[in-house]
């Protein structure tokens, strides 16, 4: 029984082992008659993707270049609307036949929205005027020709656009029909894959940094210029038996079609498991190694621009693409400042010819401003539903350009001197103070000069903290009025003696009760001493020191001090 039950499993594999070979050979090709035939199929699918390519650089170019005909005979939507639309022109329209503008303004209707300018404050990009592409939150949802069209062009070598086939692979075949319930029509269907290249790091298009959030509308978003992405162009091939005029075409965006009846679906015409678009995650973005010959000699172009809005778009383009450009650092930040004294000249409308002393006025204006009202300096372009930059937009935009300056140039001494008096015109108190204390560490005590100046604003930035915070016991008060007359002790310039005394009397506004007012009076009566030896001198601008918020009330609640304000009071008549 044992014996007749292994038989019987041995001849059992045996007739499986057979069966299997049996299916083997009926599977295997005959590898001889395979060689001896031509390969038709591979040089068939080698003549499509060549067609294929050809199509897909041929389209993006054309779009590139503003060809409306070109871009036309070579787009689906277009050639189908010619072949099924009664209406439309005959399947062969001449170049000038009105289908093809038609044609063109669908196309680049979806380019608009990635033209529109909305530059707030200081935040305006270049090209200054004229068309800034910038693809925004909607990178992943727009069209792919947006990434070739003709706002940035196709000029070898120099600025605009080249393009180099990245890949090409068939997908499953695209399907349409040509009439309502007629029959569905398959065609070959290639994705092409070609990486488009921006020749010109100030002119490529721009996005919003990779990880930059929408936080608030009042906070500037990250951006940065375009220096490649790949794109991919569904191709259909095998269109000429089927009617139309060429036998390849560029699926780029659907037909427009309509439901047969209310509440149908409409035909999705042409039907492909993939689109023509761009693949997000490719961009490469310009950096700082790419042409920093070409970012040095734009911030040397920049400065001599007329207009600050052509300077500063210029600069923040340089800066999205190298941060820490010194050049662009450097302009900017004393453009900005000057723009900042300007507008402060233009506010207290005093005629002061003599530079030195307009910079101490100027800057003595926002000192005074920053601890009052200070709207001019808290309410941007933004907020304040302004059409024009305000102090506020140049204070904002300065401050970062400052503050990087500082970090990577320590040693450039005027910019740290700017920025401590930044941030006492932004209200930051703790860098008000800490910046100009570095400053005093930093500059040798050989120096007279500079030293006498840094005393002199970290005097300013704590007279600023008791101002503001109204607690006249604050102990920076004293150290202001001690900064103000070690600044005194070092000073060599009539105009530095003179603003020494002056601020040694402004301090003691702060301290109780006045200080000692007859005190305040020597410092009053020294600094009109050494304010009519200081070139330029004007009893205009005196008064003007005398006058300002704090000290006048003091000055006129005390009899005391009417000799002074009635030696340079105006005379009447």
């Amino acid at each position: 029984m044992t014996l007749f039950i292994m038989t019987k499993n041995l001849l059992r594999g045996m007739l499986l082992l057979l069966g299997l070979l049996t299916a083997f050979e009926a599977t295997v090709p005959d590898l001889a008659t395979a060689a001896s035939k031509p390969p038709q199929k591979a040089a068939t699918h080698k003549a499509v993707h060549k067609a294929a390519v050809d199509t897909a650089l041929r389209y993006a170019e054309a779009i590139a270049k503003g060809d409306k005909i070109t871009t036309g005979q070579l787009d689906f939507a277009c050639q189908y609307k010619l072949l099924t639309v009664p209406s439309a022109s005959p399947p062969h329209p001449p170049a000038m036949d009105a289908s093809y503008e038609g044609c063109w303004q669908e196309l680049t209707t979806g380019h608009a929205p990635l033209l529109k300018r909305s530059d707030i404050g200081m935040n305006i990009l270049w090209p200054s005027t004229g068309s800034l592409v910038f693809y925004g939150d909607e990178l992943s949802r727009t069209q792919a020709s947006a990434f070739v069209m003709d706002a940035l062009g196709v000029s070898p070598p120099g600025t605009g656009l080249h393009l180099t086939v990245t890949d090409i692979r068939p997908i499953p075949n695209g399907s349409f029909r040509l009439k309502p319930n007629g029959k569905v029509i398959g065609v070959p269907t290639t994705l092409v894959t070609l990486t488009v290249h921006y020749h010109d790091p100030l002119t490529s298009p721009v996005t919003f940094a990779p990880g930059s959030v929408h936080w608030a509308n009042t906070i500037t978003r990250e951006r940065r210029a375009v220096k490649s992405i790949i794109t991919q162009w569904v191709v259909f091939t095998g269109l000429r038996p089927h009617g139309f005029p060429r036998d390849t075409a560029v699926f780029h965006l659907p037909v427009a079609t309509t439901p047969e009846a209310p509440g149908m679906m409409a035909d999705k015409i042409p039907f492909t498991t993939e689109i023509s678009r761009a693949l997000p995650n490719s961009i490469v973005w310009w950096g700082p190694e790419d042409q920093p010959g070409t970012l040095t000699a734009a911030a040397a172009r920049a400065a001599t621009f007329p207009e600050l809005r052509d300077r500063v778009a210029l600069l923040n383009r340089i800066l999205i693409i190298d941060p820490h450009q010194v050049d662009a650092l450097t302009v900017l930040t004393r453009h900005l400042y000057a723009v900042l004294l300007r507008e402060a000249a233009q506010s207290h409308k005093l005629n002061v010819k003599d530079p030195a002393l307009s910079l101490t006025v100027n800057e003595f204006y926002w000192n005074i401003y920053a601890t009052a009202g200070r709207l001019d300096l808290a309410n941007g372009m933004e907020m304040g539903g302004f059409s024009q930059p305000t102090p506020a937009d140049f204070l904002y935009r300065l401050l970062p350009a400052q503050e990087t300056l500082a970090r990577t140039h320590p040693e450039q001494l005027d910019n740290r001197f700017r920025l401590g008096m930044a941030y006492r015109w932004n209200n930051d108190q703790r860098h008000m103070i800490e910046t100009f204390e570095s400053l005093l560490n930093d500059i040798p005590t050989d120096r007279k000069t500079p030293r006498a100046e840094a005393l002199m604003q970290s005097a300013w930035s704590r007279i600023n903290k008791v101002a503001w915070n109204r607690i006249l016991h604050d102990p920076d008060s004293v150290r202001a009025y001690e900064d103000a007359q070690a600044s005194s002790a070092l000073a060599e310039l009539p105009l530095d003696k003179f603003l020494a005394e002056y601020t040694m009397a402004y301090s003691m506004i702060f301290m109780p009760g006045y200080g000692d007012k007859g005190k305040m009076l020597q410092h009053l009566t020294e600094a009109k001493r050494w304010f009519d030896e200081t070139p330029g001198r004007d009893d205009e601008v005196w008064r003007y020191f005398l006058a300002s918020e704090g000290l006048k009330a003091v000055l006129d609640a005390d009899p005391m001090f009417q000799p002074i304000l009635a030696a340079t009071e105006k005379p009447k008549g």
